[in-house]
Order: structure tokens, then sequence, then C-alpha cells
């Protein structure tokens, strides 16, 4: 791109606001430590209090368990051994234990995970459940409760349902005269599963008729770059029917009707979704710090919710194992669709970019392109078409800049040193001229947005989990021609090609546009072009290879863009007669730049008075 001094003020300020991004988007070392500790901590006091409630519990155990026997009827929930029965569907297998009545393994049937092994929202091994506190025992004897998630329940045969679904019930052995049943419904084609929590008697089995729920998800890692599938992890929720996220807060209490709450890493999600909302709750969240670990994050949340009065009550729930897939999670519940992070914050502003241009756009190039390679680049290509106005201002900005080059030289070998002098000289000529200084730079800044839009966009897509490419394996992770074996910090373990070639052509567009540039005696402008490229690498080389392919393929663009443009449309002898016509038009001062000149005058007075009196 044809750079003047500005237009390269509008990219430092790109760069500045990129790392912003992702300073915003993650935490430095000393937060990172900070809460690890408080995750610590909070572990080792639960561990206490655990122990000390084991060590209460065997103490009692000998003097309730006749009383349990005789007038609890839960005898036989309390011990048990623990069966899986297994339901699935053509998207998802679903194992379930009778210990707990609920899901214990989740396996995704079309996605595969780092290992090559089919993806695994709960693997059996984790602590991944729901619970809530049952009321086993209450007179005069003994006064106790337990919770759902410990307690065995009867498991009944699958059914088959005549609209293709099948059901599962779960029933906890109870007392006569109460019941509890776990009914479970998984749909054809859908990762989303119904749960109806069925209770009879509920003022006996729950205080007050107060339902409090708890649910604990464990993530682990799915995607290659475990750092960056953290960094991506996050709890959404809907809370008052509004969208709302926490990524770096360890908690948040709803005051409010809590509609859903999604534990979601890069692509994929696990949401507990209320069909009557709970009327309150809080969650805790904790990513895990260590860059060995295969845990992503781990969640607490627990619910509260009043049964309604009568002999029987329903909490109907709904249970989401799936991908972030826009299409699909926009029909589970309303706004479920905004887990996928397509502009958030501070950047929200770049949603509508991505909802209503990339996406459409994406989506029409691959219905009739199977490589997405070349569907990326076809997307750029538009791209480039779509902004090609504010590129051609640009480069005629560029261009006319240039043509001044040899007056502003002139003029500062008559000015000298005096900087003040040379700014108000140099502003004189270029408003002479005709010539916008600002011309090179808004087009830059107006791009912002495209490029966050598209940060996001390739970040999110789970349609490029997978996708091959030249030389990358996936083109949602970065790609890597040699892995070295360990970490250089700031860097990473290992080679992009595909960020070496975007970092390469970022370079020759810095040196063309500096040629382009009329005031060349600035230092920081004149290192400029070596600066900005290693700035760059260290920021892409982790990045998906998506997005540096994209990124290649727009500089090779504008490297041929700036070579056309420059030989073959713009007629710089036109252009150098213009401005010549221009300084004999009557010119009147915007009102900023009046100012401008009046403060510069101003602190050029200052300084030669300084200097009278020095004398």
């Amino acid at each position: 791109m044809g750079m003047d001094r500005n237009t390269v003020i509008g990219f430092v300020l790109l760069a500045i606001l990129l790392f912003l991004y992702l300073f915003v988007s993650t935490r430095s070392t000393q937060e990172l430590q900070r809460q690890k500790k408080l995750f610590d901590d909070s572990v080792a006091n639960v561990k206490l209090r655990q122990d000390a409630l084991a060590k209460m519990k065997d103490t009692a155990k000998t003097q309730q368990v006749v009383a349990l026997k005789d007038t609890t009827g839960f005898n036989r929930a309390f011990s048990g051994t623990e069966q899986l029965i297994s339901v699935e569907n053509e998207v998802m297998k679903v194992v379930f234990s009778t210990r707990g009545g609920q899901p214990r393994e989740v396996i995704l049937k079309k996605f595969r995970g780092y290992d090559s092994s089919l993806v695994k929202l709960m693997d059996g091994k984790s602590s991944n459940h729901i619970s809530y506190s049952i009321n086993t025992a209450d007179n005069k004897v003994v006064q106790a409760s337990a919770q759902a998630s410990e307690l065995y329940f009867d498991a009944a045969p699958v059914v088959s349902n005549s609209d293709g679904s099948q059901s599962i019930d779960f029933t906890l052995p109870a007392p006569a005269g109460e019941s509890i049943v776990h009914h479970f419904t998984l749909r054809p084609n859908e990762y989303l599963m119904d749960l109806e929590i069925r209770v009879v008697n509920p003022e006996k089995l729950f205080s007050q008729n107060n339902f409090n729920l708890t649910w604990h998800a464990h993530l682990t890692k799915i995607q290659k770059n475990v750092v960056y599938e953290k960094r991506l992890s996050d709890v959404c929720f809907s809370e008052d029917n509004n969208f709302d996220y926490i990524s770096r807060n360890l908690e948040k209490t709803f005051d409010k009707p809590v509609q859903w709450l999604s534990v979601s890493q890069q692509f994929f999600n696990t949401t507990l979704i209320a069909k009557n909302s709970f009327t309150s709750g809080a969650v805790h969240w904790n990513r895990e710090v260590s860059d060995s670990s295969t845990t992503i994050a781990q969640a607490d949340a627990s619910f509260q919710s009043k049964l309604s009065g009568g002999p029987s009550a329903t909490v109907p729930l709904q249970l989401y194992y799936g991908p972030n897939d826009f299409q699909i999670l926009k029909k589970q519940a309303p706004g479920m669709d905004r887990i996928i992070d397509l502009g958030r914050g501070v950047y929200s502003f770049v949603r509508p970019v991505n909802v209503y241009v990339i996406m459409p756009v994406f989506n029409f190039f691959k219905r009739f392109i199977t490589s997405y390679g070349v569907a990326i680049l076809l997307l750029t290509l538009f791209i480039r078409l779509l902004t090609s106005p504010l590129v051609y201002t640009s480069y005629l900005s560029g261009a006319k800049m240039k043509a001044l080059r040899p007056e502003i030289e002139a003029m500062k070998k008559r000015v000298g040193n005096d900087q003040q002098q040379v700014g108000v000289e140099q502003m004189k000529l270029f408003r002479e001229a005709g010539v916008n200084p600002l011309g090179g730079c808004i087009p830059a800044l107006l791009q912002i947005p495209i490029f966050f839009a598209l940060y996001s966009f390739f970040n999110s897509n789970i349609e490029l989990r997978g996708q091959h490419f030249w030389w990358s394996s996936d083109l949602s992770a970065y790609d890597s021609i040699l892995n070295f074996g360990f970490s250089i910090p700031g860097y990473g373990d290992h080679i992009s090609l595909f960020a070496l070639l975007a970092v390469a052509t970022s370079f020759l567009i810095s040196l063309y546009g500096m040629s382009m540039t009329p005031d060349q005696s600035n230092p920081a402008m004149k290192y400029m072009p070596y600066i900005m490229p290693v700035m760059l690498l260290l920021f892409f080389n982790n990045l998906p290879s998506a997005l540096t392919w994209y990124y290649t393929v727009s500089n090779m663009i504008t490297l041929i863009l700036q070579w056309v443009i420059q030989t073959y449309i713009i007629d710089h002898e036109k252009i150098l007669a213009k401005l010549q016509e221009n300084r004999t038009k009557p010119k009147s001062k915007p009102k900023w730049q009046e100012r401008f000149e009046q403060i510069q005058e101003t602190q050029k007075k200052t300084q030669e008075q300084l200097r009278n009196k020095g004398k």
C-alpha cells in the first residue's frame, strides 16, 4: 500500500489496537498465578471440610444405619453396583450411569481431537456431574440428606419412540409415596438432550420445595494448541434473557432469572438449559494455568428454583453437548449463537460485519468449492474488491505526497533544524497544493473493523477444523514446518510457514510505502519497515493458518495493486499539474487547521522568547 507518514501512523494505530486486543483477551502471568493460588487454596479448604465431614459421617454411621433402614426407604440407594447404559443417535453417543442417574461419557461421532480419537466432552474419568440435595430422613430420630449424584438409581430399558427419539428413565429407590425419576430423551441428529426431573411428593424430598441444583464441568484438551485453547475458553450465560460471558473474572452471582449457562472452549461447549429458568445462582470459573496440563478449565455452578406446590412437580432441563456451530446453536435456545465469539466487549462492533458480511460470503463460496483454502482466497478477493475505493484513495494520496517530496526537501534545507517551522511550512504546502495529509490514514483506519472481524471469524469457525491446505493439516490451528522441541518465549515451539509468508509480504509493503513517504528524516519512520514485521512474526506464529493464509493473500494482492495502480492508473504528471493548478485557487482554511497553525505560531514565538532571554 502506498503509505505517507499519516498512512504509517494509521497502521501503527492498527498495531496498537491489535496488541491491545491480545492483552485484553489474555491474562498476565502474575494474574494467572494469583488465580491458580486462589483456586489451590479453595481446593485445599474444600478438602479439609470434606475430610472433617467424612470423619463425622464415619462416627455417626453406626448410629444412623439402623434408622435409615427402618425409616427412610432410601437404604438401597446408598450402595450398589454401577451399571452403564448407552444411547446414541447419528451425531453422538451418551453413556449413562446408574450412579446419579445421569450421563457419564459423551462422544461426538463427527469430530476428532488432537490425537485423532473421537472428541469426548465427558470422558468418564473427570468429575463432570449434575446434583441436588434430597431429604433422606426427617423424623425425631434422624435428619439427613444426600446428594443425588452419589445415589444409585434403577435403570429402565431404553425405549424407541414413534418420532425416532429414544428415552430412558432412572428411578431413585424411595419410600412409598415418594419418587424421583430422571427422564432423558435423545432425538435423531441432535446434540441437545432433554432431561426431566419428575418428583412425587416434593415437600417431603425438598425442604420448603426449594430445588438447589449444582453442576460441575471439567474441560479437557481437544485442540493441538492447548495454550490457545485455554485462552479461548470461557463461561457464557443468559441472565434475564440477556447474553453475557465470563472470560477473566473468577466468579459471577446471578440475581435475576437464568435461562442457560454454557462452559465453552474453542470449538465445543456443554450447556445446561433451564426451560423454566432458574430464579438465581452463581458460578465459579477457573482456567488451568499449567501449559503441560490437559485440563482446560473447570466450572462449579449452583442454581436455585422453587418447585410448584402439589403432589408432584417437574424440573424441565436440557443438556447440549456439541460443536460451536452458528447455525446449530441458533436452534437451541435464544442467544446461544453468541457463544461463538464473533466480536465481544470492546470489539462487539465487528460482530455485525461477521454475521451479515463475512459469514454469508464465505458460506456462498463453500457451496461451490471443496477446498477451504481456495474459499479463503476468494473471500479475500471479495473483501479487497469491497474496500478498493478506500485503497485507491490511499494510493492517490500517497502519489500526491510523493509528488511534493522535492519541494518538502527544499523547504527543509531552507528552514534548517527548526522542527516547529518545518511543521508550519509543511502544512502550508499541503494547503496550497490541496493535499489532505490524512488521506492515507483514514482509509487504513476504516479497514480495522474488517481485520478484527476476520480475526474473530477464523479463530471460531469450527468448519476449518481438520481441513487440509497445502502443507497445513488443519486450517483452524497453526501450520508447522519445523518443531524445535522446546519453546521460545513470545514465539513458540515451531515455525509457521504461512506466518513467515505473511510477515515477508508485509515487509515488502512497508518498504514500498517508505518510497512513497515524503518525509524520511524521522528515525522512527525509517526503522518502521523492520520493527513492524518482527512484531507481526511474534503475533502471527501461533495464529490459525487460515488467518495467516488470508493475510498472505491480502498482502500479495496489495503488492500487485500497488504496482498496477502506480504504473498504469495514476498519472503522476497529471497529479503534479493538478497540484500546481490548486495553488492558484483561493483557499479557505478549515477551523481545525487554523487552530493548529495558531498553536504552532504561539509555540514558535515562545521558543524565540526563551532563546532571546538565554542570550
